[in-house]
């Protein structure tokens, strides 16, 4: 595959570990200079060492921002022009759930939390590299959204409404970045993940039986699409939803 991402920046959110983690270190491979970003110094320092080790010659910076903090998330993006020039892609990948249950019973606080990071930071995030660079050089955005945006669940009903939003944001901000910024989303079923832990950790063999494609997702399979849609193979695609679920939403209802 022709990606030609070779000497570009991209730039991650929530890659200290997960689908953010894999996604920095599969555009690495790829030739591609990366700004790994989430809350913690510490554990985005070891991830840049793994990344340099894996891919040398590859520019690697770690900058801890809260995705929430529209402070932290200018300076995030300041450093990466500083660094490397400018940015060519951005993944906003950072996301999360800090509620289980029926969504007639959610808590306000936690309900502004889940829309403030899952949803509105990725307003944020792609205003900031807009402005600072994607608007005169150009480049990708992807958006990691949910196939539970497209349907229906129980525990996780208003997390996956912010993730129905992440979808229309997308579709929305390709419009408006056109034809400067492709702006695609990927909609992953259940990985392996840390925030998807509840979901899987007890029941990762049964739950994988019933998946057409005979296993519950890795982090790899979602970084694979992210650099298909960060690259050149994918130049003639905006406005997209990519879902890889291993079959998990075209599988029957009843067996």
């Amino acid at each position: 595959m022709r990606t030609g991402l070779q000497g570009k920046t991209a730039l991650i959110t929530g890659a200290s570990r997960g689908i953010g983690k894999a996604i920095a270190v599969a555009l690495a491979a790829e030739g591609a200079n990366v700004v790994i970003s989430s809350r913690k110094q510490e554990s985005l320092d070891a991830v840049a060492e793994e990344i340099r080790a894996a891919s040398p010659g590859v520019g690697v910076l770690p900058k801890a921002a809260h995705v929430g903090h529209a402070d932290e998330a200018a300076a995030c993006v300041d450093a990466a022009v500083a660094e490397f020039g400018g940015v060519d892609v951005l993944v906003n990948n950072a996301g999360t759930n800090p509620y289980y249950g029926p969504m007639a019973d959610i808590e306000p606080a936690a309900a502004a939390k889940t829309v403030e990071i899952n949803q509105f930071a990725i307003v944020q995030w792609t205003q900031l590299a807009w402005r600072a660079s994607l608007q005169e050089r150009g480049g990708a955005i992807i958006n990691i959204a949910s196939v539970g945006g497209m349907v229906t669940e129980h525990g996780i009903g208003y997390y996956n409404a912010t993730k129905a939003a992440v979808i229309h944001l997308s579709r929305q901000f390709a419009i408006e970045l056109a034809p400067k910024v492709r702006v695609n989303c990927i909609a992953p079923g259940l990985v392996k993940t840390h925030l998807a832990r509840a979901l899987w950790e007890n029941n990762e063999e049964q739950i994988g039986k019933h998946m057409p494609l005979g296993r519950i997702g890795e982090p790899e399979d979602i970084a694979n699409a992210a650099v298909f849609l960060a690259g050149d193979a994918s130049s003639w695609m905006t406005g997209q939803t990519l879902v890889v679920d291993g079959g998990s939403t075209v599988r029957p209802s009843i067996a």
